[in-house]
This record gives structure tokens, sequence and C-alpha cells, in this order.
């Protein structure tokens, strides 16, 4: 049961929330905590009278003082610090300032600024936030994660830190990720944030630097390997299916050697999506069929290069693989437009040591028979594009600059209108600049990015460059499997949240080459995202038996159930024989008030 779901009056018909804590506990209660928006009345009722300044502020007062404080901020770090000093002390104000200013603030809240907080993270700690769990809580995890604030927990996102965006092993610091991850499924798909439960497996880091570090906060162990990884993982994810049995669980930025293993050992033992993998692939392929429609040419007549097949560049493969075989084409077919390059060159079948998540997209070397190479022993990014010459050009190595001149003017001489993919983050680690890859084809090129970047403006055209933001999906996919008991995320499931975000295109951006909505509508994107998720689980069995036959009608409104909205409601005190014998709602974070 969820106790910030707000009750009706059964006499007026008002809208309140029955509230236990009281006194300090109430005004430390982020969840619950309005700070100068009490009442008068409420100051009361509650017991924080003389715990306030006097005035009454309005939401709208509120936003106003906190825009000011923020906009004061010297850099983008301190501007993190200031917004996660906000959550941590009114969630209800933190959520509204971010969906009234969407655009300037998810850069903030996640990438790419979460990737610096995520590196500083032992240096900036003030409050907990969710769970850490170690190899030292085997045995006891049911009891740990029995530790979090709140009982009811339907979306978990879980990290071992070690593959944090482009950055690398980060240890305890990649608590930052399911934070902002969790955040962002909030503003977009309306999870309550009590909802909410990040969590950090922390095995240890095999970074040195930060093992020498005397303010690390983390295990200061190298990183646990092997089999005792794997029994740590298999105790965790059973803990995770006694304790909250109903939840999805998103894996999110394991090292690309891991991140395929732990997806698949784990999906059929409980609801688990791995965002880097599935989300990734979902968004891009939301991009692709914004290509499509740009360039009139239909998905099958595509060919694609990813360049960097790690978790994010194989979830791609797989899911065009996906795509392309619902449209008609057999996996053959599918494996002759759909080349992929990683540290090793490109993935033909008969490669030595080919991982086997790989081995499902592996061109035969027949395809490669006749082209010509600038170095016969390793065919390198350039010699793929110079012969295979592919519409789409794909990036997630994570190696600025990847996409240099030769290759773009390369690629722009076969094709009328390239488009290129640059989706590595943070931005640092994109593999071309926008304005660089317009320049070198002409302004021919359709391109994307996975950081955002601000507009081309070349002879007077303002062109938006369009962000492959994963975020267009995964809050989405998580509302939809909520909603009708999914017992997991399907690749149907998938192309349906990549068709869901790709109709959320505006017509006029596609005439302007932009294939990408913008995030101001992420919550409209995530609720479209959320029916097409559902409805293609309901079709193929995936939802739960309560699910089953629900009708457009029914399934939005349980959509739109689910989706809290941050304002504050009329509070009314739990008379004191109800209290007895509940815990108090607030987590002990001593937070001043807003």
């Amino acid at each position: 049961m969820n106790r910030f779901r707000p009750e009706a009056d059964p006499v007026t018909g008002e809208r309140y929330l029955p509230v236990s804590a009281r006194g300090r506990d109430l005004l430390t209660d982020p969840i619950l905590n309005k700070g100068t928006a009490f009442t008068p009345e409420e100051r009361a009722a509650f017991g924080v009278r003389a715990l306030l300044p006097p005035a009454t502020l309005s939401m709208e007062q509120q936003l106003e003082r906190v825009w000011e404080n923020y906009s004061k901020q010297p850099d983008d770090l301190s501007r993190y610090l200031n917004l996660v000093a906000l959550q941590d002390r009114n969630e209800t104000l933190f959520y509204r300032l971010l969906s009234e200013h969407t655009e300037e603030l998810t850069p903030i809240i996640y990438t790419p600024t979460v990737g610096l907080a995520c590196q500083r993270f032992s240096h900036i700690y003030r409050k907990p936030r969710g769970l850490y769990i170690t190899a030292d809580h085997v045995g006891q995890i049911d009891e740990v994660l029995s530790e979090a604030p709140h009982t009811d927990s339907p979306v978990i996102v879980a990290t071992d830190g070690e593959g944090i965006l482009g950055l690398g092993d980060l240890g305890a610091g990649g608590m930052g990720i399911p934070i902002g991850k969790l955040s962002l499924y909030t503003l977009g798909a309306g999870i309550h944030p009590a909802r909410c439960l990040p969590i950090c497996l922390d095995v240890g880091t095999s970074n040195v630097e930060l093992r020498r570090d005397s303010l690390y906060l983390g295990v200061n162990q190298p990183r646990l390997q092997g089999e005792a990884y794997y029994d740590f993982l298999d105790a965790f994810v059973a803990g995770v299916s006694r304790v909250f049995p109903r939840a999805l669980l998103q894996w999110e930025d394991f090292s690309r050697q891991k991140a395929w293993s732990v997806l698949e050992r784990y999906q059929d033992r409980v609801c688990s999506f791995n965002d880097d993998i599935q989300g990734t692939g979902a968004i891009t392929l939301a991009g692709v069929h914004g290509v499509c429609a740009i360039t009139r040419r239909d998905l099958t007549e595509q060919r694609f290069v990813i360049h960097g097949v790690g978790a994010g560049g194989g979830g791609i493969m797989h899911v065009l693989h996906a795509a392309m075989i619902d449209a008609g084409m057999s996996a053959r077919e599918v494996r002759a437009r759909v080349l992929g390059l990683d540290s090793r060159g490109l993935i033909v079948s008969d490669r030595p040591g080919l991982e086997s998540f790989k081995q499902a997209f592996a061109a035969d070397r027949a395809l490669v028979a006749d082209w010509r190479f600038e170095d016969p022993g390793r065919i390198s990014l350039y010699d793929v594009v110079a012969n295979f010459r592919p519409t789409v050009l794909i990036g997630t190595s994570g190696q600025a600059g990847s996409f240099d001149e030769r290759l773009v003017r390369e690629m722009a001489a076969h094709v009328e209108r390239p488009a290129i993919f640059a989706i590595s983050n943070p931005t640092s680690k994109t593999e071309v600049d926008p304005s660089d890859a317009w320049d070198w084809s002409d302004g021919r090129a359709l391109i994307a990015t996975g950081s955002p970047f601000d507009p081309i403006e070349r002879d007077g055209r303002r062109r938006r460059i369009g962000q492959g933001n994963n975020a267009f999906c995964f809050p989405g996919i998580g509302l939809g499997v909520i909603v009708v008991g999914a017992r997991g995320v399907s690749d149907a499931m998938l192309l349906a949240a990549a068709r869901a975000v790709a109709g959320c295109v505006a017509r006029g951006d596609l005439d302007d080459g932009v294939f990408y909505p913008q995030i101001d509508d992420l919550r409209t994107i995530s609720r479209a995202v959320a029916r097409a998720v559902a409805v293609a689980a309901i079709s193929e069995g995936f939802a739960a038996s309560d699910a089953e036959g629900l009708g457009e009608d029914a399934l939005m409104q349980r959509i739109a159930d689910e989706m809290w909205c941050p304002e504050y409601l009329p509070y009314r005190a739990v008379p004191e024989e109800c209290r007895r014998g509940r815990s108090p709602s607030a987590d002990s974070r001593g937070q001043s008030a807003t």
C-alpha cells in the first residue's frame, strides 16, 4: 500500500494526504516537507508553528527563490549540489522546479554533469540516499533491503559502479547514476519519489586512484570478480524477489564485459531491464524511424555501422536486428545490413574469441571478400565506411573525435542524407562535434548526439541538435511495466517504445532534419511510451492476469493514476490512535525547511 497516495473527503471530494509525522520529523522528511508553504492551520495541527518563519509562501514564491539561488551558482558542479540539496529537503518543490526548467536542468541532474559528480562523489558527499549493499551483507540481504526508507518500491535502479558513462570504474561514486536515473523516472513517468530505490552494489573497485584517496567512501579493496561476484549478485536478486516481489529492477552502468551476462543471467529470475543495452537500443531505433521518415527510405533499405560494440552498441545491434526481422527480413539478410566494430575491428563470424552476445550479430566473412583495405592486417572504421557505404553511422565507442573529417566526407560522398548518431556520453566522449559533421557534409548530415549540444547556426539558419537521450524511453518503459504488472521487458515492448518516441517528433522538426523530440515534452512522451509498452505486454501475454483484456480507457486511467504530479496537497493529521505503532515517515536526513 502506498501511504503517500492522496485520499478524497467523502463529503467535499477534496483531495488530501493523511500524514502521521509531526514537528521536526515532518520538516526533515523531504517527501512530506512543504517548508514555508505549510498553511497556518497545518502548522498548528502538526506542531510546527514555531519551527518556521511566520510568512506563508505559495509554491510559486518558493520556486522564485530556489531558481534565484540556483542561477547564482558559478559552475555545473555547484548547480548539481544546489539541486541535490533541494531534493534532500523538499522533493515536491525539486520536481516542480525540474518540470518547469526541464531543458536547463536535466543536463545537470544527469548526463553530462552527473559524470563529474560521480568522479567527485567522496569529496562532495552530503546526505544519504538509497542503499549501499556489499559482499559482507550476503546472508543478510533481506534485512539490508528492508532498511529502505519506504517499503513500496516498484522501481529499483542498481549499479556496481564499474562502467559509469564513459568514465569507467568509479566504485561507490557510481551511486550518482541510480539517483539521477530515478529522478528522471519521477520527472518523466511520474513514479512517486518514495517508490524509487537507488542501490549501489559496492564490490570494491579496481580504480587504484580511488583506493589511494583517504576520503574514499566505498569498499577499499580490489573489485570482486568471478564466481564470488555472481554469488553476491545471486543473493541480491533473490533478496529483491522476496522483499520487493513486484519491482522492476533496472541494471545500470555495469562494465561492457559484465552487462550482457548480468542481463541474461537474471532476466528470467526477476523482472529486470538494462537501460545501457535495451534502452540505448530502443532510443536509437526511435531515431532511425525518424531518419526513415526524413529520407523516405524504409528501415529494410538502410545500411548500419555501429562503432563501439560494447553494452550500448550491442544493444543497438540487438534491437535493430529485432526490428528488421519484425519488418520481414531474415536473420541472414539483417547480418549483411548491420555491421559492428569493437576494439578489435570488424565483428565477423570467424573471428576467434568472439563474445557470445556478438556471435548473433556477426557478419559473414564473405561480405568483405571484395573490399579494399588501407591496411590488409586490420579492417578499420574508415575501410568499413568506404566499402560498405552505410546510410547510418552510430558511435558508442567513447572515443572523442573518432568520426573525423575524412570519415564524414567519405560517408557523405555516397549518401545524400548521411545519418550520424554520435551518442557516447558524457560530452567529452562524443565521436564528433555536430557543427563539424554539418560542415564536413556540406549541411546534408542528419545528426543526433547522446549529450546536449547547442544548436548549429549557419548562414542565418538555426538547427536544433536532436538528443538520443535514453530518458525518452526508460521512464515510460518502467511505467508501462508497472501498470500492467509485466513479468519482464521483451523485444516487442522495446520496439513499441521506439515507435512511440518516434511518433512524438513534430512534423516541423522532421522537415528540419531533426528526428528526436524535445526534452521539455518528457512527460507526454513517457505517457505515450507507457501506453505502447503496456499494450505490447498485454498482446504477447507478458502482463499480469488482471491486465488481460484491459481496454484503452481503463489502461489510460491506470497510467494517469500512477503518475504523480509535484503539487502541494492539503495535509490532515492521522488521529493519535492510528499513529500508534506506525513507523515515522521521516528518513532522518536532518534537512532544513524550504
